[in-house]
Order: C-alpha cells, then sequence, then structure tokens
C-alpha cells in the first residue's frame, strides 16, 4: 500500500478538527515526525530486536546492552539475525540480555531468517492491521511494538496507540481531564482525527515532553 503522508496537511485537519488539538497545536508548532529509514538489509530485525532488548529497562541500560550485542552480531551496522542465531545462550548472557530476551531474539531471529513473518518490502504492501496480526506472532513483540513500527518506520497516518503511557497521559492533559482515559473513550474521541492519528499522537507526546516527565513505554506484553 502507498506510504508516506504529508504532515502539514495532517497537522492542519486536525487542527481544524478539534478544539482542544487546535490550541496545543498552535503552542507547539509545526509536526517534526520524520520516520527512520530503511538503511539496509536487516532493517525490521534489527528495530524488532532492539525493541525487545529495551522492554523494561531504562533508556541507558537498553544502549549499553544493545551495544554490547551489536559489538558480537553487526553486519552492514545492523543486528543480523544470523549472527545473533550463531551466539550461543551464554554469550547472549553475556551482553546481559535476561533468560526470557533470549528466547524472544532467538524465535525473531528465527522467524526472520524462515520466513515466517513476512519481510520489510512485503509488510509495505499489507494494511495495519495485517501488520500487526503478522508480527505479534513472534515471541516478546506485542502490539504496542509494531504501531510504532507502523508509525515511525512505515510512515502510517492513521496509527493510535492507546496503550502507550505518554499518548495516554498527553490524551488527558489536552483535553483537561481530572480522571484516566480509558480505552474506548480515546479511541471514541479519535475518531474525529481520522485518518491522521499518528501525527495526533505526536502532537500528545508533546504534551508530556512539556512537563517534562517522563512516560514510560509499556511492556512486551501491550
Amino acid at each position: 500500500m502507498p506510504e508516506g503522508y504529508d504532515k502539514v496537511t495532517a497537522a492542519r485537519y486536525l487542527h481544524d478538527a478539534d478544539p482542544h488539538l487546535r490550541a496545543h497545536i498552535n503552542a507547539v508548532g509545526p509536526c517534526t515526525l520524520t520516520p527512520t529509514p530503511d538503511t539496509g538489509p536487516h532493517t525490521l530485525f534489527d528495530r524488532l530486536a532492539s525493541s525487545i532488548l529495551s522492554q523494561q529497562l531504562s533508556v541507558k541500560a537498553a544502549a549499553t546492552i544493545a551495544g554490547r550485542l551489536r559489538g558480537r552480531a553487526t553486519s552492514d551496522a545492523q543486528l543480523d539475525p544470523a549472527l545473533v542465531a550463531a551466539l550461543s545462550d551464554e554469550e547472549l548472557r553475556a551482553c546481559g540480555i535476561s533468560r526470557p530476551k533470549v528466547a524472544a531474539l532467538r524465535d525473531l531471529a528465527d522467524a526472520v531468517r524462515g520466513g515466517r513473518i513476512p519481510t520489510l518490502g512485503e509488510l509495505r504492501d499489507y494494511d495495519d492491521d495485517e501488520v500487526i496480526s503478522s508480527l505479534t506472532t513472534v515471541r516478546g513483540i506485542g502490539r504496542w511494538t509494531v504501531e510504532m513500527l507502523l508509525i515511525f518506520l512505515l510512515d502510517r497516518p492513521d496509527v493510535f496507540p492507546v496503550a502507550d503511557v505518554g499518548v495516554r497521559r498527553g490524551f488527558e492533559r489536552v483535553l483537561g481531564l481530572d480522571d484516566k482515559a480509558s480505552p474506548a473513550m480515546m479511541l471514541d474521541h479519535s475518531a474525529g482525527w481520522a485518518p491522521y492519528r499518528s501525527v495526533a499522537s505526536w502532537y500528545l507526546w508533546r504534551a508530556v515532553d512539556q512537563t517534562g516527565e517522563a512516560a514510560p513505554a509499556p511492556t512486551s506484553s501491550s
């Protein structure tokens, strides 16, 4: 399916669609959401493996562990599934990777090498739900992880990750809510933001950034 959409058009649409977002967009300014490029043959594996490694860890700890693994299993400047698969459990554990994450990395490497999940090129022709259902068959890959892939790699315009803590907190701030927003409430209200809920999510993240509050990402079960 076609990728890429105009962020200026999306922001203008959201600005006109919702008075709560309008005030927030005016305060934040232009959307600078820029998808990360497909940089080589292992982009999909690299992104998903990095997501597995970062689950339930601080940014600093995850970067340290990922750096150790990259020192052992990188080709073309990316994590290589064949090189990761060739490492023993002891070598992976020596990088600081927990046993559950070792099992998840092995399942991901097996899925990529064996064609159990689509290639990145094939995923570009899938709709959002098909991408989610395909990739969440891998151990340790949940819906939230794939939604981040849809927004930041596949550049899909209408992704709304209601399980993301930052999106929920931003939603509550922008709408001026005193109580916690439920996923059902968020989905219902966001219907008016379609088909540009990825950009709406970006603006909701900015609402949390402005407070200086760190919003943790969901765990692998999300």
